[in-house]
């Protein structure tokens, strides 16, 4: 190890100051008084320092750091506090007499004292997740800090610490010298030989300057965002700033994330892209960068177990020794070549994908010709149904195209669905970085280029100049071993001529690794880079066409019009579900927790069929007679309050409601339609009316026409009057909304409302309310529609309809939505003289409403809702949930109410439980981390702050519980 003094320095504990030696110290050099708070360091003394004139931070520091080293420190916050471009910093306090740097005894012995403003700010250590705009900003502020430094120099900048990278080396050797933990010192020194071998070639081309060194998550203040997000912008604590690496400055930044990283590595590349966008690495800089980052890591345990020996009591020393195992083991757990990859792709530099050429076959008795393809991918042919997830599948699939082809492939660069894995927090790893074959027993399998051949464990692996063929499944020849040339025979399929055999057949560019079988589709790009595809060695193309998720979504953007949102900025491409789940192109399963339109589920096979047999026989429209449209209007009828008997089948929801408000009309000879504030009925001119949400519509409330007269919504958490006794007030600002329109002496055509008040996140109308409103409007001539789009059909689990929920009878009832299971479905159900009023304005007709295939849906739909007991799982599945979250409301403050029943639920998120103000960027970055795990939510309500929970209906108590769980971690570890 260089010097002695440096390895002196790694065996320093703490100065030994207390509290009220501190306190003297302040009081006689600083004129200052106040509460002392001791903060974590590992061989400086820190306090916080609340004083009547502002907080500061006294840093004692023994005399083994020599005082042009602490000069530099100051110097080097002086320098950047006038730098326009550079974070924030503390700023140095001079004492009494004027001096930046004091030595005082304490108890016979020696210490140097310093004394800065205190910079306010939350590190983010505090927080176990951060997200990408995060770890951006860190790496962003991290490059504007060298940066600004890039031309800073001091004398005491020439230091010699444990932390310097530069040193890394000699360092944990002499750390690792005396750990006790055998296993993990093996572990270290492995780690740091594989790192020093990779940066020691390139260490005269890493540019050298002033450097903090310690840019962590500890070191790092940063502002609250409204969503609750954390920005850094300010760095503290120097105390290791000197001359090294300018990309240490990043590498120490990076180890420091790792621990926040959820075993994931490439969760650093937003900082790296950052820090190379404020200040530009060569391509030194970028291949040294990872294997620094191991080094520091290494450091970091090694140095914590040292200081531990000497300095037990060390709080937050020991408080760091979990996380930074963590760090050690994240970095540990990728190949250096494969991180190489991803950094150089991360900042645009990533090397074009090129593989050596080969002149020879791997397999040259097959027919290229005669090999079927079986595609294992979300929309490939042979996975129908839920086949995707039987463990056998892609073996039985590759036997039957075997069998009828002759020999059988899967596809490189596939991302297969039969690796997804359902209710998992990671995305699974669906990226196939090989083929694998089903041949006949006994084909031969010969070199396609010349080189090592080396029995690895149970693979072959034939290696060459940057190339490395890993064959599984091969029983090699005789005397195989060793030196090859091409068209060499390296061994046969297993098995007789009769038998069907399998092999893995895989290239890497990497020797030192055995390739993963799989990668996460965020890794796939860097992984395709060191393992390729094997498709020229085999002579047939078996490379699948790589997902353009982000091209679709501009031709999207493009040509769908702009009104017609989507949900999430960054959406994934969902392209098949199933029960309860979606799939992405990438093979991501996602628990779909806000699809009330799959009432069933999604892919349900009885319906599927049901369908695709009504589609082979008839679909026209409802003026012709067909058995379908009768069958379902009675059934339907059946299902509504005895003399709710006629039924009018249209395409959606809008529409339903839109028709209900024309019944009214006619019905009544009036126009004039009371409806609630906060709602939302549809977007036809007469839906989009009568609804109020300022969410849906900002300017609802100064647009509407004037025969709406919106009321007073019945919120009974958030509203003016609250809770079940507020009935009362509620209906007395209906009654006084219908006497202004009686003074028009214009009539009243109705009354509109959803029986459970869906859009505000289905909290229950206070007991009484409909029926209370319903006869003052029936009083004066008016009809009473209930809304029963979200909430009806037995989603609620306790009721079919949700003006059961009130003990009313209304005269139309409006549905669609889940009746149709995605198919556009949607009814109004009324009394026969109500529907034969419209007459007089004409005949009613929908081109789509009613017609076979749609009949056929619906009758499916209540089929399947009845022979599965979907409204009974509705219950108690949702009864289940509902306490889960409720328990959540007891931890998190955030949590402002859980509203609803069965499987239509809400979680209103406020800032503030006494005055309910809303937490609506809290809520919009809460659903996209829940994305981030597998949960597909998003906001509803007048301020967008509530999740809106409404699955479908056949969610598993396993399915709720993840729901469950994953917003439990989102609520502990951040957003």
């Amino acid at each position: 190890m260089d010097g002695e003094s440096l390895k002196l320095r790694t065996q320093l504990a703490r100065p030994d100051v207390s509290v009220e030696e501190a306190k003297r110290i302040l009081s006689e050099h600083y004129g200052l008084s106040g509460a002392l708070t001791e903060l974590g360091s590992q061989q400086d003394r820190n306090y916080r320092v609340d004083a009547d004139d502002g907080r500061f931070v006294l840093k004692i520091c023994r005399l083994e750091y020599a005082r042009v080293e602490l000069e530099a420190q100051n110097a080097a916050l002086h320098h950047l506090a006038a730098s326009s471009g550079a974070p924030k910093v503390p700023a140095v306090v001079a004492t009494l007499n004027g001096e930046e740097i004091i030595d005082a005894i304490v108890r016979d012995v020696p210490y140097q004292f310093r004394l800065l403003t205190y910079l306010d700010g939350t590190p983010l250590t505090r927080r176990k997740h951060l997200p990408a705009q995060t770890v951006a900003e860190l790496g962003a502020l991290a490059g504007r800090l060298a940066w600004e430094l890039r031309e800073f120099d001091h004398p005491g900048l020439e230091r010699e610490l444990q932390w310097d990278l530069r040193r890394a080396g000699p360092v944990a050797l002499h750390l690792l010298s005396t750990m006790a933990d055998v296993d993990l010192r093996k572990r270290i020194a492995e780690a740091m030989i594989g790192a020093m071998r990779r940066v020691q070639p390139l260490m005269p081309q890493l540019r050298v300057q002033a450097i903090h060194q310690d840019v962590t998550d500890d070191n790092v203040v940063s502002r609250t965002e409204a969503s609750g997000q954390l920005v850094p912008e300010g760095v503290i604590d120097f105390g290791d700033v000197l001359k090294g690496w300018l990309v240490a400055e990043l590498a120490v930044a990076c180890a420091s994330l790792l621990h926040h990283a959820d075993g994931d590595p490439f969760f650093i590349l937003p900082a790296v892209r950052a820090f190379h966008a404020a200040f530009p690495l060569t391509d030194a800089e970028l291949k040294a960068l990872w294997p620094l980052i191991v080094a520091r890591a290494g450091i970091l345990v090694a140095s914590t177990e040292q200081q531990l020996e000497i300095d037990p009591d060390n709080a937050y020393v020991r408080g760091n020794a979990a996380h930074e195992r963590e760090i050690l083991d994240v970095a540990l757990s990728v190949p250096f070549g494969l991180m190489e990859q991803a950094i150089r792709q991360a900042v645009g530099k990533g090397a074009a994908l090129t593989v050596p050429l080969t002149d020879g076959r791997l397999l040259p008795d097959i027919d290229p010709s005669h090999v079927g393809i079986v595609d294992l991918s979300l929309l490939g042919p042979h996975l129908p149904a839920d086949r995707w997830h039987y463990e056998d599948t892609e073996a039985l699939l590759l036997q039957s195209a075997a069998r009828a082809a002759g020999a059988s492939a899967t596809r490189y660069g596939e991302f297969r669905l039969t690796e997804t894995r359902l209710l998992q927090a990671n995305p699974p790893a669906t990226f196939a970085l090989h083929v694998d074959l089903c041949l006949h027993g006994q084909t031969a399998v010969h070199a396609p280029f010349g080189g090592q051949l080396k029995l690895r464990g149970e693979r072959l692996v034939l290696s060459t100049d940057g190339l490395h063929l890993h064959l599984s499944g091969v029983e090699p020849a005789d005397g195989a071993e060793g030196a090859i040339e091409t068209g060499a025979p390296i061994g046969v399929v297993p098995g007789d001529r009769s038998a069907l055999g399998f092999i893995r057949v895989q290239l890497s560019t990497e020797a030192e690794i055995d390739p993963l079988p799989f990668a996460t589709a965020n890794q796939a790009e860097a992984w395709r880079a060191l393992c390729p595809s094997p498709a020229q060695m085999l002579g047939f193309d078996c490379d699948a066409s790589l997902p353009a998720a982000s091209e679709l979504l501009q031709r999207r953007q493009s040509h769908f019009a702009r009104p017609q949102k989507n949900y999430y900025r960054q959406p994934p491409q969902i392209e098949r579900g199933w029960r309860e789940h979606l799939f992405d192109v990438e093979g991501r399963a996602y628990l779909d927790m806000v699809n009330n339109v799959t009432i069933l589920g999604h892919g349900h096979p009885r319906l599927s069929a049901a369908v695709g047999r009504q589609w082979s026989l008839l679909n026209t429209n409802s003026r012709f007679h067909y058995a379908s449209v009768a069958e379902f209007s009675e059934r339907l009828a059946g299902l509504a309050p005895e003399g709710l008997d006629t039924v009018f089948l249209v395409n959606s929801g809008s529409e339903a409601n839109d028709l209900a408000i024309r019944l009214a009309w006619a019905y009544s000879g009036a126009r004039h339609v009371v409806s609630l504030l906060e709602a939302y009925h549809g977007w036809t001119v007469a839906s989009d009316a009568v609804s109020t949400s300022i969410a849906d519509n900002p300017q609802a409330l100064t647009t509407r026409p004037d025969w709406v007269h919106p009321v007073l919504s019945p919120n009974t958490y958030r509203g003016p009057f609250r809770g079940e006794g507020s009935t009362g007030d509620y209906v007395r600002a209906v009654g006084e909304k219908l006497a202004e329109i009686d003074e028009k002496q214009e009539g009243l055509a109705g009354f509109i409302c959803e029986a459970v008040y869906g859009n505000a996140g289905g909290i229950p109308l206070p007991p009484g309310y409909l029926e209370a409103v319903y006869a003052m409007v029936r009083e004066r001539g008016g009809v009473c529609i209930a809304d029963e789009v979200q909430v009806g059909y037995g989603r609620l689990g306790h009721h079919f309809w949700g003006f059961e929920e009130q003990g009313v009878v209304p005269d139309i009832i409006t549905v669609a939505k889940g009746m149709g299971n995605g198919h556009p479905l949607g009814a109004v159900i009324t009394r026969r003289e109500m529907a034969e009023a419209l007459e007089k304005e004409g005949y009613f007709f929908s081109s789509a409403g009613g017609s076979p295939v749609s009949s056929v849906v619906g009758l499916t739909v209540l089929d399947i809702l009845h022979d599965e007991a979907l409204q009974e799982n509705a219950r108690t599945v949702g009864d289940y949930l509902k306490a889960r979250l409720q328990a959540l409301g007891e931890r998190f403050p955030i949590v402002g109410a859980v509203h609803g029943m069965g499987l239509y639920l809400g979680v209103e998120f406020v800032r503030d439980r006494e005055t309910l103000e809303p937490a609506t960027e809290e809520t919009a970055a809460i659903c996209d981390r829940l994305l981030d795990l597998g949960v597909i939510m998003q906001p509803t309500g007048d301020y967008l702050n509530v999740l809106k929970i409404k699955p479908p209906l056949c969610l598993s108590p396993e399915s709720a519980d993840f729901f469950a769980d994953m917003l439990e971690q989102v609520l502990e570890e951040g957003w």
